[in-house]
């Protein structure tokens, strides 16, 4: 088994600018990731949005959420989002992208300035809305991707620009496919 290397956080500063050249609008869906149950990630070409259970064959409804009183889905977490461009730079190889756990990789400008809670994107034949829910990393977002990258990604610029991610929420329900143009609708 090959070892991975993390990033320093100065090889990780280094790949800003590459990050900062994102589209603003009409991003393009560069992976979807569904997650049956823990741990295990499917990559697929097609996916379907419903407006229950979020990416269908996805354990978001049935996994729950510490964050919830009663541990139910958190109804503004439904999709993860995250740019490309920020996980190829921690990954490195594409098959390790998978691991950040999230759904949805868009190479789109995902800073709060870009997409504010409350902006729509048509995807596909679906509408999805930004939530005001943060997304940070996690233990095992620290185990795959090194203590650099979490100090990066939550770091007072890694928030603005939303380097870890966002959540999101179906409002039209319909399919998905890799390479739909991602497209802010307000």
């Amino acid at each position: 088994m090959t070892k991975v290397k993390h990033l320093t956080i100065e090889e990780l500063e280094a790949g800003l600018e590459m990050i900062r050249q994102s589209p603003k609008d009409n991003g393009i869906l560069k992976l979807l990731v569904r997650r049956p149950q823990e741990g295990e990630r499917e990559v697929l070409e097609l996916g379907e949005l419903d407006l229950i259970h979020g990416l269908m064959g996805d354990n978001w409804l049935t996994r729950g959420c510490r964050s919830t009183s009663d541990g139910s889905a958190h109804p503004d977490c439904q999709l993860n989002i995250m740019n490309f461009r920020v996980i190829a730079l921690l990954a490195g190889e594409k098959e390790r992208w998978p691991l950040a756990g999230d759904q949805l990789y868009l190479d789109l400008d995902l800073s709060g300035d870009n997409l504010p809670p409350g902006t729509r994107l048509a995807l596909g034949s679906t509408v999805i809305e930004v939530t005001a829910e943060p997304h940070t990393g996690c233990k095992k977002f620290l185990a795959r991707f090194g203590l650099p990258a979490i100090k990066f990604v939550n770091s007072r610029l890694g928030r603005q620009l939303n380097l870890r991610g966002i959540n999101a929420k179906v409002v039209s329900p319909g399919m998905i496919r890799v390479g739909d143009l991602a497209c802010k609708t307000q």
